[in-house]
């Protein structure tokens, strides 16, 4: 029974991680993804000189990123705590990505709620992207995996 139910709580504390994320209001979500691309820019700039100035561009870059790796995530343990429920192969996978795609449009719903955010159908899109990169990546992964072990 614990290791039907420990899938499940993961995906609720990651799901739980997201909405805490996405109820930063707008001041403190920009700040947060600023610091993140400043340390990138710190690292890179001896590498690349140019790429100091440009801050703004990247920001948009880590953000956007921010929101791809976060469903990445969320599909990978959907799809997870499903595997480890009896469900798999297509069935898995439509579940997985359904939730994931409601979760998306929930959450951009959500933003609009939040002072200085923005509930956007681009986001919506990047993060179902994002489910579906880990979704398939699972399960390619198990089918390997699962070859590998007969």
């Amino acid at each position: 029974m614990f290791k039907r139910r420990t899938p499940w709580l993961l995906v609720l504390i990651w799901m739980g991680l997201i909405f805490f994320l996405s109820s930063q209001q707008a001041a403190d979500s920009n700040q947060l993804s600023t610091g993140i691309t400043e340390f990138i820019i710190d690292r890179l700039s001896g590498i690349f000189p140019e790429i100091s100035p440009q801050v703004q561009w990247l920001n948009h870059i880590v953000r956007k990123n921010a929101h791809f790796i976060a469903y990445l995530i969320l599909g990978i343990l959907l799809v997870n705590a499903f595997y480890l429920n009896g469900r798999s192969g297509w069935n898995a996978f439509i579940l997985a990505l359904l939730i994931s795609s409601i979760y998306a449009i929930s959450d951009e719903l959500h933003q609009t709620f939040v002072p200085g955010r923005s509930g956007e159908l681009r986001d919506v899109m990047i993060d179902t992207a994002g489910a579906l990169t880990g979704i398939g990546m699972y399960m390619i992964t198990w089918r390997r995996f699962k070859k590998e072990k007969t």
